[in-house]
């Protein structure tokens, strides 16, 4: 059978159904993703059971679309990827079920991708300048790593979140204040409007030669001057609250991840994850770069989020290496980067 050389990715790890294409130029031929987050905001957070079942009702239908605007067929498939962790147990078997299925019945290889490992790789969708070894501050609803990358696939360890995740806690923050879900696009937008030195919520730097995240504790400070204000009676600038915290949050990662590239002697930085399309953390730390002589890359803000764009150029090194995945491929909700 002839094939041309396009693989298929298939990305189902939370809320997001996606399906893209890519050929052996790293073109990307099609990105199609189906959104959830209507159905769950009426819940404030994503509901498990509610993901799988849309993920089942949406993931046939996106593969046919991507086809058709990719104007090829299955029978021209050289293989299929899949997002098989982490994420949620359930979103993740109704992916790697499809992509097994698909792969099997067509006889070419299957292609298992970390979803973090994804994220990092959204920055090779639009750069094809990126050297290695370079910073990537990973940074989403529930990770947020710090790692040095020294070539595709091999990664060193710098630091990592000890409680709640970055987005985790503008999701819980925005709760609070009765923002909605999700949490992160409102208080970015928010923050515009206030006033960041308003209200001065602490730092957690987690001692001098530490690279690893804290945001419990902003979040719990956050908490408790929501309580108080409302037990006093006070207004509640909810502009400043939402400057205050994310000027909190943002002066640690960015700190961090300049601290890193400095102490390492490295030259580019890149961000990766859905909180890498915040407005304040990208300009910060663009202008922190650009003081230090640093190189900044990110993802263009649909390349943030979750899709399947960034799980298509995963796989495409990945194939480029010649690394399979066999046929006892399974969803593993926890797994680790490094």
């Amino acid at each position: 059978m002839s094939r041309k050389n396009i693989i298929l990715a298939i990305e189902t790890s939370c809320d997001e159904t996606a399906v893209a294409l890519i050929d052996e130029n790293k073109k990307m031929l099609a990105n199609i993703v189906a959104s959830q987050i209507k159905i769950h905001q009426k819940f404030g957070g994503v509901v498990p059971e509610i993901a799988s079942r849309h993920h089942l009702e949406q993931v046939n239908r996106l593969i046919t679309l991507a086809l058709e605007e990719a104007n090829i067929t299955l029978a021209d498939l050289q293989a299929v990827a899949v997002t098989y962790g982490p994420g949620l147990v359930g979103a993740l078997l109704v992916g790697v079920s499809t992509a097994k299925a698909l792969a099997y019945s067509l006889n070419v290889p299957l292609i298992g991708i970390n979803h973090i490992e994804g994220h990092v790789y959204a920055n090779w969708i639009e750069h094809d300048d990126i050297e290695f070894p370079f910073v990537c501050l990973i940074v989403s609803g529930g990770h947020t790593t710090l790692v040095i990358m020294q070539g595709h696939g091999k990664y060193e360890l710098l630091g990592r979140t000890q409680d709640d995740a970055v987005g985790e806690a503008y999701d819980k923050v925005a709760r609070a204040m009765g923002l909605g879900y999700p949490g992160g696009p409102i208080i970015d937008k928010l923050a515009r409007e206030g006033d960041p030195k308003a209200i001065n919520f602490p730092r957690a730097w987690l001692g001098e030669d530490s690279y690893d995240f804290s945001f419990s504790g902003v979040k719990t400070s956050v908490l408790n001057y929501l309580n108080r204000a409302s037990l006093k009676g006070e207004e509640i600038k909810k502009e400043d609250v939402a400057a205050s915290f994310q000027a909190s949050v943002v002066e640690v990662l960015v700190e961090k991840v300049i601290k890193a590239a400095k102490s390492r002697n490295m030259k580019t930085i890149a961000l990766a994850g859905g909180v890498a399309a915040n407005s304040a953390l990208r300009e910060t730390l663009q202008e922190r770069c650009a003081k230090e002589g640093l190189r900044l890359i990110y993802p263009s803000l649909e390349y943030c989020t979750d899709n399947g764009a960034m799980i298509a150029c995963a796989s495409y090194f990945r194939y480029r290496e010649g690394k399979r995945s066999d046929w006892h491929l399974n969803a593993v909700p926890n797994l680790k980067l490094v």
